[in-house]
């Protein structure tokens, strides 16, 4: 199952295992919260089935920011960038997840330099696509407003 996510599709298979063996396998009902904005980083999680919506906390209340779906992975940012959470990962559906624990994911980057690659592609399709959305705000934001006159 490991081997069809991307991030982990270049690893052995016996490694794999290991990693199977050493992370646990989570399940979350639709409307469960995987983790909290804020909260201490502590584990990443792949996605093995389900949704699930990332929000982040704004002046204007929650928003939704993007959608997590099989294969996908969350929570790496806190561990790499050894932050608190920095969105909240809620699931839409019925999920299972793996969770890693920050010690064998950063030790699972330092052995498998092709995983930390897979982990940069993520975060820079995560980065073009927030930047997109940025501009098409601001954007929409500049443009004159049309006054009407009476």
């Amino acid at each position: 199952m490991l081997k069809r996510v991307p991030i982990f599709s270049r690893i052995a298979p016996a490694k794999l295992k290991l990693l199977a063996f050493t992370s646990d396998r989570v399940s979350y009902n639709a409307g469960q919260i995987l983790f909290h904005q804020g909260d201490q980083g502590d584990a990443a999680y792949v996605v093995l089935s389900g949704t699930a919506d990332i929000l982040v906390d704004s002046p204007a209340g929650e928003i939704k920011v993007a959608e997590v779906d099989l294969n996908s992975i969350v929570g790496e940012i806190a561990i790499l960038c050894d932050v608190s959470r920095t969105a909240t990962v809620k699931a839409t559906s019925r999920l299972e997840a793996l969770k890693i624990s920050k010690e064998h994911f950063l030790k699972l980057l330092s052995d498998f330099p092709e995983m930390a690659v897979e982990i940069m592609r993520v975060l820079a399709d995560r980065l073009n696509h927030t930047t997109s959305e940025l501009t098409a705000v601001r954007s929409r934001l500049n443009q004159p407003q049309s006054m009407s006159t009476h």
